[in-house]
């Protein structure tokens, strides 16, 4: 089956939204990831909205609460009809638990429960501010393969993570684990804000399952060829 990249929509309204989907073909279905800056401002209307065009959506709001509090959030998550959603693993096992059992009893009968994925370390975080800011003392590498463990742990479907461990978080877990990997960029564009990036062509190597990528489809001056150009990277095609 050919994967789609994931497309981060990075937008504070829908009207933005419309503008950029103008650039692509009607029936063309996009992977969109919803992210706080628009859900915030559009709130589970957007989700609503762009599920009624055909798209698929990735709901990344990083929940991190205490577990009851999350159970009952990704209960109202669940009855979106998102593909994908997630946590912080931060938030420990238990809390982890409670948002897949809050996704398990909200998603309708004969619907399938979205996949839930945790956040281990952001892209955008280097080692150094780990360090000095979390006061994490072991290395990048090995925070994120223990949130990772603990993901599985808890029974989640995988994490996001940077595609940089993506090869030593398979070898840790179970052959269904997935690994989300933002940070995606094309060879030769900005890195932005992200410090650990990667293209979609080395990710597809080293096993990622889903790539998420922004600015490099939504900032382009042709959205749908940029688009189309990352899409067959990621299957190997280019």
């Amino acid at each position: 089956m050919e994967k789609r990249p994931i497309i981060a929509f990075d937008f504070a309204s829908k009207h933005e939204i419309d503008a950029f989907l103008t650039h692509f073909p009607k029936d063309e279905k996009l992977f969109a990831k919803i992210g706080m800056e628009l859900f915030y401002q559009e709130g589970p209307t957007i989700v609503h909205d762009l599920r009624s065009q055909g798209h698929d959506i990735f709901l990344d709001l990083k929940l991190h609460d205490i577990p009851n509090t999350v159970q009952k959030a990704m209960r109202g998550i669940a009855k979106m009809g998102v593909k994908i959603t997630n946590v912080h693993a931060a938030g420990g096992v238990e809390m982890m638990r409670a948002a897949k059992q809050g996704l398990s009893e909200g998603t309708k009968e004969n619907q399938a429960i979205p996949e839930l994925i945790a956040v281990t370390q952001l892209t955008s975080t280097s080692e150094e501010q780990m360090h000095e800011d979390q006061l994490i003392n072991v290395s990048l590498h090995e925070s994120v393969l223990h949130y990772a463990e603990c993901a599985e742990k808890a029974g989640l479907d995988g994490v996001v993570c940077s595609a940089h461990e993506v090869e030593k978080i398979h070898g840790k877990t179970n052959q269904q684990f997935i690994c989300l990997t933002p940070g995606i960029r094309p060879q030769g564009t900005s890195v932005g804000d992200q410090k650990r990036v990667m293209t979609p062509a080395k990710a597809r190597e080293i096993g990622s399952n889903y790539i998420v990528v922004g600015r490099p489809i939504t900032q382009a001056e042709d959205p749908y060829q940029s688009y189309l150009q990352i899409k067959q990277e990621w299957n190997g095609e280019a």
